[in-house]
């Protein structure tokens, strides 16, 4: 079996190569680098050993990627070639190498695999930042990450920042999730040196390399500028704890569940009203109550949080098979169609009613019944057009009024039911959320209500009606 000998070079001189990596490189075995940009390569050249490096690939290839399957592909052609050959890494094999792990990961069982390990940039990254609690570290590949994958509750060591370029993309994340006044440790492992910078300035240093790191030291939550939902936790752990809030700590599902209603409607009133700030403060308020429900759920022990992610997480890769599975979708339409036949293999409904008595109770009725006839519609019990739909409301206002005129209350009471079912639908044609609607008319109300009360000379409860009409059509251009 031809072997492949791995060795780490370490991040020092010739002096700091174990005993075993300075015999493997000095007994005539072939030996190829990963790149020739450490200072040791040249120590090994004065030794007179013949060493050939893979730097033009970085420079032929697009692609790290595919930088690294050339690579690996060249060195199981070159074990096939010499029975035994040596690829030398910077650092430790085992931290930040792709090729290393490409080989153990695909061909620990057709190639005879010895790794000789050496200092890797971790330990001198670690020792350059001085950052002593090594109980809260995180260890990020920069080409990996995004504005998700930092906590800034831990010590962020950020590998992999080869080029100007890469910083750049990687400050734009960062600035996603750091307040600006944080700084960065820009460490130079090779160099030995260490530079502290505002992290919108990492991209600005001239020598980043495959040796640059990026540390971001922890942020103590008490100093916090921004938050993560680790934060939020922590922070509804604490309201319903023993030193907690009175009020939190007697809440139940059922009591504040109406509170759940109110801050999605105030949601949807902060993105009608066009304002971000106030819709940021509302999806807040209606995360909390989420991160609660959570938190009551963890102290029964019957779910928490992770649960509630997981769980949402399963069912978006589930119901959209036309992005994570192997169904197609061309358009919206299509889409719809996947995720729906999905939603009822999910849910397990055996009949067409079912799914309808699967609309919760607990929504609004116009929600409801919105769901309901689109539900309805999906299986083709539906009006052609609007125009049908149009004229069903209609027949349903004769009706009502026919049983005003005879003053049947009860009779009045389902045909305005029927009247208001009709609206919906006709609603769901023309794609108007009745609720949305209603709440837009109810808004406008109140202002007109307001403007008649603020330029009234008299109480309102003095005001005749033909008074207060006239304010109110005033209003209307205002």
């Amino acid at each position: 079996m031809n072997t492949i000998q791995i060795i780490g070079l370490g991040t020092g001189s010739i002096e700091d190569l174990t005993v075993k990596a300075y015999k493997a490189l000095t007994d005539n075995t072939p030996t190829f680098l990963r790149t020739d940009r450490q200072k040791i390569v040249n120590e090994l050249r004065n030794l007179h050993l013949h060493i050939e490096s893979f730097d033009e690939y970085f420079e032929k290839y697009e692609s790290f990627d595919e930088v690294y399957e050339k690579i690996t592909d060249k060195l199981i052609e070159l074990s096939k070639e010499h029975g035994k050959i040596n690829y030398c890494t910077p650092g430790s094999p085992y931290y930040g190498d792709i090729v290393t792990k490409k080989l153990l990961n695909e061909y620990k069982d057709k190639i005879n695999i010895i790794i000789i390990d050496g200092t890797s940039f971790l330990d001198k990254c670690l020792k350059l930042s001085g950052y002593g609690d090594y109980k809260n570290i995180s260890i990020l590949d920069c080409l990996q990450v995004d504005e998700f994958t930092f906590d800034i509750n831990s010590f962020n060591i950020i590998t992999q920042v080869y080029s100007r370029d890469i910083a750049s993309e990687l400050k734009i994340k960062l600035m996603e999730v750091y307040p600006t006044t944080v700084n960065a440790l820009v460490v130079d492992v090779l160099e030995g040196s260490v530079k502290e910078t505002p992290i919108f300035m990492i991209d600005q240093e001239k020598n980043h390399g495959f040796s640059t790191y990026i540390c971001i030291l922890p942020i103590e939550i008490t100093e916090n500028k921004v938050y993560n939902v680790n934060n939020l936790l922590r922070t509804v752990k604490i309201l319903r704890g023993p030193e907690g809030c009175p009020w939190d700590k007697k809440q139940t599902h059922h009591s504040i569940r109406q509170h759940v209603i109110e801050e999605a409607y105030e949601v949807v009133d902060a993105i009608d009203n066009g304002n971000i700030d106030n819709l940021v403060e509302e999806l807040g308020d209606l995360l909390f109550q989420v991160v609660f429900h959570a938190e009551l759920g963890s102290e029964v022990g019957y779910f928490n949080f992770s649960d509630i992610v997981t769980n949402i997480c399963k069912k978006m890769f589930f119901r959209h098979p036309h992005v994570f599975g192997d169904v197609e979708a061309k358009d919206t339409r299509e889409a719809l169609d996947s995720w729906e036949a999905s939603k009822l293999k999910e849910k397990n409904l055996a009949t067409y009613t079912e799914n309808l008595k699967n609309v919760p109770k607990a929504l609004s009725p116009l929600s409801r019944s919105y769901k309901i006839q689109k539900r309805a519609a999906d299986v083709g019990f539906d009006w052609p057009n609007s125009e049908g739909a149009l004229l069903k409301v209609k027949e349903e206002l004769l009706e009502f009024i026919e049983e005003y005129n005879r003053h049947n209350i009860e009779n009045m009471e389902e045909e305005f039911g029927d009247l208001l079912f009709a609206l919906v639908n006709f609603a769901r044609f023309e794609k108007i959320n009745p609720d949305i609607a209603l709440n837009k008319t109810i808004n406008k109300f109140i202002e007109r209500f307001e403007y008649i009360e603020k330029n009234s000379r008299k109480d309102l409860k003095e005001m005749t009606l033909k008074e207060m009409d006239k304010l109110w059509e005033e209003s209307k251009f205002q």
